[in-house]
C-alpha cells in the first residue's frame, strides 16, 4: 500500500483539489481515502485501474464529508497560483462567475472542466479517473468550453 500512496497520491490530491478547491481539504481528504482504500483493499477486484478505484474512494469520501459538514459548502473563495492556460482564459470573466457558470452545467462537462480548470490535471489522467479515455476527456472538455463560452456571450 506504501508504494501504491507514492504513486497515486497526488493523482488522489489534484483530483479532490479540483471538487473542492481547498489544499488543506484535499490534503485531508487524500488520508482519509488512503485509509479507506486500506480497509477496503479485499474488495478491490482489479476490474478497472487502481486509480479509478482510488478516486472513486475519494468522491465517497467528499460526498460523507459534504454531509458531515454541510455549512463547510464555501469553495469558492480559495486562492490557486500557477494556473493552467484554459483556467487563464476563462478567468477573465471572474473567479467566482466562472464556478457559477461550471456549477451549473450538467455532467460530464462540469467534471471534466473542474478537473482540467481546477485540478490541473492532463486529459489521459481525467480520463482515467473518470473511467473513459483521453479522446473522451478533450472532447468533453471542448464540448463543455463551447458552452461555457456561449453561456457568457448570452449573458453579455
Amino acid at each position: 500500500m506504501d508504494e501504491i500512496y507514492r504513486e497515486h497520491a497526488k493523482t488522489v490530491y489534484r483530483y479532490l483539489l479540483s471538487l473542492t478547491r481547498d489544499p488543506g481539504l484535499a490534503e485531508e481528504l487524500t488520508q482519509e481515502t488512503f485509509y479507506q482504500a486500506i480497509r477496503t483493499v479485499d474488495r478491490f477486484d482489479q476490474s478497472c485501474r487502481i486509480t479509478t478505484w482510488l478516486c472513486s474512494i475519494a468522491k465517497n469520501v467528499l460526498l460523507t464529508y459534504r454531509r458531515k459538514h454541510p455549512a463547510c459548502e464555501d469553495f469558492y473563495e480559495t486562492d490557486r497560483t500557477g494556473e493552467s492556460a484554459e483556467s487563464e482564459a476563462l478567468g477573465r470573466m471572474g473567479h467566482l462567475e466562472l464556478l457559477k457558470k461550471l456549477h451549473s452545467m450538467e455532467e460530464p462537462y462540469k467534471e471534466v472542466m473542474y478537473l482540467r480548470i481546477f485540478g490541473d490535471l492532463s486529459f489521459a489522467q481525467i480520463g482515467e479517473v473518470v473511467g473513459k479515455n483521453e479522446n473522451w476527456a478533450r472532447v468533453t472538455f471542448y464540448r463543455g468550453k463551447e458552452k461555457l463560452g456561449k453561456e457568457v456571450q448570452k449573458n453579455e
